[in-house]
């Protein structure tokens, strides 16, 4: 079940049900948190601030040696609107195997923007199968120096409702764990 949702993680986003809050033991430059909307409508929100250039850490997140060095075992990238990133989990799979996830890259500003909308499968749950068209991840790339860039990433599609409490309280610690991951590699610790 882990790998399963450690996908929906990166490809979503996650925060809070409320406020601003860390999972125990995660690195205090890792926020999470949620915006309700008008609409009923969730906005998850996580930002991590790492020690790495801009180009650096873009690399990480749009070529497949990138995703294998803190995301996933198996990936490949086709940078493109349009495009894909396929990661597989499974220590002994291939990409194309059952089990291959893939991010859709709906539009991408190099080094600043690039936004992602997971292809469902059946083993997803139930509440995301049905929005499935709605659930996106917004990550914008901000260099604050020559050599430290923040990266907030923006969920959103979900609705206010109980299923996605139930799903963030997996989410949560699961994507603060990546971006752990994340700021180890890029960080060279």
């Amino acid at each position: 079940m882990r790998a399963r949702y450690q996908t929906l993680a990166i490809a979503i986003g996650v925060g809070l049900t409320s406020g601003l809050a860390l999972a125990e033991g995660v690195d205090p430059q890792i926020e999470s948190r949620v915006m309700k909307t008008e609409a009923h409508e969730l906005i998850l929100v996580q930002e991590v601030v790492v020690e790495a250039p801009i180009a650096k850490v873009w690399g990480a997140y749009t070529t497949g040696a990138g995703w294998m060095a803190w995301a996933s075992p198996h990936a490949e990238v086709d940078l493109r609107a349009g495009g894909t990133i396929r990661t597989h989990y499974g220590s002994d799979a291939k990409i194309g195997d059952p089990g291959t996830n893939t991010l859709h890259i709906v539009n991408y500003v190099p080094e600043r923007v690039l936004t992602l909308r997971a292809e469902v499968s059946d083993r997803w749950p139930d509440v995301m199968k049905e929005d499935e068209g709605n659930l996106m991840n917004v990550i914008v790339f901000d260099a604050m120096g020559e050599s430290v860039t923040r990266i907030q990433s923006y969920g959103v599609g979900y609705r206010d409702l109980p299923a996605y409490d139930d799903l963030m309280k997996f989410f949560i610690p699961a994507n603060e764990g990546l971006f752990q991951k994340l700021k180890a590699h890029l960080e060279d610790r």
